[in-house]
């Protein structure tokens, strides 16, 4: 007998072989006809029962959502839709579902209720689709630095820098609700605390990686991060997954090159090794999108969003231009940008940069040489004093999907951007010493996984690619 998954067996051309098959119940009609899935793949198999020689009680079992084990024949389909299915001469009832009960029913649900049931939602087609898609380009980054040698490093989730400088961390702490002891100021006595210091979670492994590549040449790191932005947009997580790749002797130039080279790689391994979850992604993005008015529609499917990124070469251009791109544009002129450009030293908006790949070059665009006091302290200042070795890569439909820079490597100019910044040099000691003891070019960049998990799935909202979302009011499961 053959034990083989449902993506196994709807490959097969075995016909007239006897396999045994494990897996739920997506629908069962006519007291005769199971569509079986058991997570392998999009599709289901038809399995079919004599119904006349099933007991009745165990027909009764065979409800949406149950676990069901079968024993049986592989035949040539009669019906449309399948090339094989199963004629059933033994099925166990592994575990119930209560059809009165069961949220998942086969019918279309909102994206909103099945967050609320984000437990179950994966065993739905669009979000098992999804999850594949996740799992495969996670595959896909650790291939692709590992196969460039670069070595990988768990960075710490819990830290005592703010390495964006931002102030928008969650606090770690050992003390008990309302008992923390202060000092003669009145001020929380972090000394007492846990790691005898304040300490919150991470929002960037990229500092202590940049210690990793200054010894071992390439290093990344691929983990959690935390921001406490009380966001609730379609963009934004409070919980998300940072792919961050640092390399020793490596100026802004090879670091535009790794981005543009790796971000091609993770994408063509997904359209080759998902095709059936990206061919269904297709289909119901292109649904999605004529639902809306038609100046809000896409130009552009799915699959040829992933084509233009791995078959176009990533323009290169610098923030200078750019905004003189912008500033002369039609929508700018005509006023038809929410932000419009005015002057040099203005932050893009997506709006901005979406305007600049999908209109103005149509192809993937890098942007670099931003203003320095845009951007983090730790980016190498140019002789121009004014502008940064600070890179982003934007994508047609979201804008920036990549940030990056060359770091700032002389002790000096680092220390002088941190006083500026107001940055405690006392808590970044080790930082400096990377510029004290055998400094050299280095650079790296920072991608949110969830944001390529976005664009490769064409999903609209960043929660619906993540098991679990975290967001302001919500921890559940």
């Amino acid at each position: 007998m053959t034990k083989k998954n449902v993506a196994e067996i709807l490959k097969s051309d075995s016909v007239l072989q006897e396999v045994e098959l494990k897996g739920w119940v997506r629908t069962f009609r006519s007291n005769r006809f199971i569509a079986l899935n058991d997570g392998s793949t999009l599709n289901n198999i038809q399995c079919v029962i004599d119904f006349e020689n099933t007991d009745e009680t165990t027909l009764k079992r065979i409800t949406t959502g149950a676990a069901v084990a079968v024993k049986g024949i592989l035949v040539e389909s009669q019906g449309k839709g399948q090339s094989v299915e199963i004629q059933v001469s033994n099925i166990e009832i592994l575990g119930d579902s209560n059809p009165d009960e069961y949220p998942i029913q086969p019918k279309k649900h909102s994206f909103e209720f099945l967050r609320e049931n984000a437990h179950l939602r994966v065993r739905t087609n669009t979000f098992s689709a999804v999850m594949r898609v996740r799992s495969k380009l996670s595959f896909a980054v650790h291939k692709y630095f590992q196969e460039n040698d670069f070595n990988y490093v768990n960075t710490p989730i819990i830290t005592g820098s703010d390495a964006e400088g931002a102030g928008e961390m969650f606090r770690v702490t050992n003390f008990e609700d309302n008992k923390a002891p202060v000092t003669e100021d009145g001020k929380v006595d972090y000394s007492k605390d846990f790691f005898g210091k304040e300490t919150n979670l991470t929002v960037s492994g990229q500092l202590e990686a940049e210690t990793f590549a200054m010894a071992l040449g390439k290093a990344y790191t691929f983990g959690p991060t935390f921001r406490a932005e009380n966001s609730n947009t379609t963009r934004h997580l409070a919980e998300f997954w940072m792919i961050e790749p640092e390399v020793a002797f490596m100026d802004l130039d090879g670091n535009m090159d790794l981005a543009e080279d790796f971000i091609k790689s993770v994408i063509n391994d997904v359209l080759k090794n998902c095709e059936d979850d990206l061919a269904f992604l297709d289909k119901r993005l292109t649904q999605e999108e004529k639902s809306k008015p038609q100046a809000q529609r896409s130009e552009m499917s799915l699959l040829e969003k992933l084509r233009f990124v791995v078959d176009n070469n990533f323009k290169r251009v610098s923030y200078t231009e750019a905004i003189d791109i912008l500033r002369n544009s039609k929508p700018n002129k005509k006023k038809k940008f929410q932000f419009p450009i005015n002057e040099w030293g203005a932050d893009l908006q997506s709006e901005h940069e979406r305007f600049l790949v999908e209109k103005h070059f149509k192809c993937p665009v890098i942007l670099f040489d931003y203003p320095a006091n845009i951007k983090a302290f730790y980016m190498r200042l140019n002789d121009d004093g004014k502008t940064v070795r600070a890179m982003d890569v934007l994508f047609p439909g979201i804008g920036e999907i990549v940030g990056g820079a060359q770091r700032e490597e002389r002790y000096d100019v680092l220390v002088e951007k941190m006083k500026a910044m107001n940055i405690d040099e006392k808590e970044l000691w080790w930082y400096l010493d990377l510029r004290k003891y055998g400094t050299a070019v280095h650079s790296g960049f920072g991608l949110g996984f969830e944001r390529l998990v976005q664009f490769t799935t064409g999903m609209g909202n960043i929660r619906d690619v993540i098991p679990f979302p975290r967001t302001p009011q919500n921890a559940e499961f």
